[in-house]
C-alpha cells in the first residue's frame, strides 16, 4: 500500500507539472522554479516534513524535495552561523545532489551531440 501512495502522490506532482506545460504558457524552467519555491515554501512552514513521512520518495524526489533540502539546510545553517548561513546552508544541504548533476551533464555532453532547433 505504501508503494502505491508513492506512486501516486510522485505521480500527481509530475502531472500537474505536464499540465502547467500543456494548458499554459509558462515555461518548463519557470514551473521548475514554482516547484522549487512550492518546497521552500512547504519546509518554511513546516509542512514538508508531515507530508514527506506520509508520501515519502512520492514527494521527495520530485525538484520539490529540493526545494525543501536548500531550505531545510538554509533554516539549520542561519542557526547556526547566523544570516550568513542563509546563503551558504542551502548549497551544503545540497552539495552532493548538485555535483552529481554536472558531473553527469559533462559526461552525457561527451557522449551525446547536441543538436540546434
Amino acid at each position: 500500500m505504501q508503494y502505491l501512495w508513492v506512486f501516486l502522490i510522485g505521480g500527481l506532482v509530475c502531472m500537474l507539472g505536464e499540465v502547467l506545460i500543456i494548458t499554459t504558457k509558462i515555461t518548463s524552467a519557470r514551473i521548475l522554479v514554482c516547484f522549487v519555491l512550492i518546497g521552500v515554501v512547504l519546509q518554511a512552514v513546516n509542512l514538508f516534513e508531515p507530508l514527506c513521512a506520509f508520501a515519502k520518495a512520492g514527494i521527495n524526489v520530485p525538484i520539490i524535495g529540493f526545494g525543501a533540502s536548500l531550505a531545510k539546510g538554509a533554516i539549520g545553517a542561519v542557526k547556526s552561523y547566523g544570516l550568513i548561513g542563509a546563503f551558504t546552508g542551502g548549497l551544503q544541504a545540497t552539495a552532493g545532489g548538485i555535483a552529481a548533476a554536472i558531473a553527469f551533464a559533462f559526461i552525457f555532453s561527451l557522449i551525446c551531440k547536441s543538436k540546434t532547433k
